[in-house]
């Protein structure tokens, strides 16, 4: 076998990049080059003390074109769909990351967000931290596919994005972080896909915070269909804010609602 050259090594990444493609794995450059594993390891050690390449997870790298060289790691969605079929999980993007592809950028996330549906340990690396949310209800939740720069992603809908806010609101900054969402969220949401998405969820608890912090973020015409859903059920009353106390709170009669908690929005 011919020992790899670091030209060699490089002119393959720049090929691929010349492709469209952002990323490689180890596999697949030991299948493309004449070389061994010893030698490519070196050669891929170089390129990323050049910072023209990255490795993001065991044997998965990210190619750095010239304009993120100050950065030095690609945005997130670039590479997400070729990560998770690398590991070998189902995904969509989801939560604050989904938000802001859906419009609502108000406040740009510090982690990317994806949802699958086994643990993922966290991807950190410079100034980009990829957090993996697990849901058991993956399956049923509604995706819709983003173009990005290198193809398209799955995404959550803004109605299930919606209320994955509110499932994993303490891992994202609390209701007061959802209402502010919501109130740009709220403008691409359809009544009948909200009541579609609750449905299908059965979470009451949930459909019951999402109706009372839409008609706060000034989206009551998004939740009557929802109302009369949740009337129909008739659950008891639920909290607000699962974690606090009752005490002293008042209660929100038709969304059944106690609301233990004051919200402060960002706008």
């Amino acid at each position: 076998m011919v020992t790899l050259s670091f030209s060699d090594l490089s002119s393959w990444i720049d090929s691929r990049q010349s492709q469209g493609l952002y990323y490689f794995t180890r596999e697949e450059a030991l299948n493309a080059l004449p070389t061994t594993e010893v030698a490519l390891k070196q050669g891929l050690l170089r390129l990323v003390k050049k910072k023209r390449i990255a490795r993001i997870h065991r044997g998965f790298f990210i190619i750095i074109p010239l304009e993120y060289a100050n950065t030095e790691v690609l945005p997130a969605e670039w590479f997400i769909n070729d990560l998770m079929n690398y590991v070998g999980q189902p995904y969509y993007v989801g939560l604050l990351s989904a938000a802001v592809l859906h419009g609502a950028a108000h406040q740009q996330p510090q982690q990317f967000h994806a949802v699958t549906t086994k643990p993922l340990r966290e991807v950190q690396f410079k100034n980009l931290t990829i957090h993996f949310f697990v849901k058991k209800g993956f399956a049923i939740t509604p995706v819709t596919q983003v173009k990005v720069q290198t193809g398209f992603i799955p995404v959550s809908t803004p109605e299930a994005t919606a209320l994955d806010l509110i499932r994993y609101a303490r891992a994202i900054g609390g209701m007061d972080r959802v209402l502010t969402v919501l109130q740009e969220l709220g403008e691409v949401m359809n009544a009948s896909e909200l009541v579609e998405v609750v449905r299908r969820d059965e979470n009451l608890a949930y459909a019951q915070r999402m109706g009372w912090l839409l008609e706060k973020a000034g989206y009551s015409m998004l939740t009557q269909g929802l109302l009369q859903w949740i009337n129909e059920k008739k659950p008891f009353s639920a909290k607000f804010e699962p974690s606090l106390p009752i005490r002293g709170a008042k209660k929100d009669s038709r969304w059944r609602l106690i609301i233990n908690s004051e919200l402060e929005s960002d706008f």
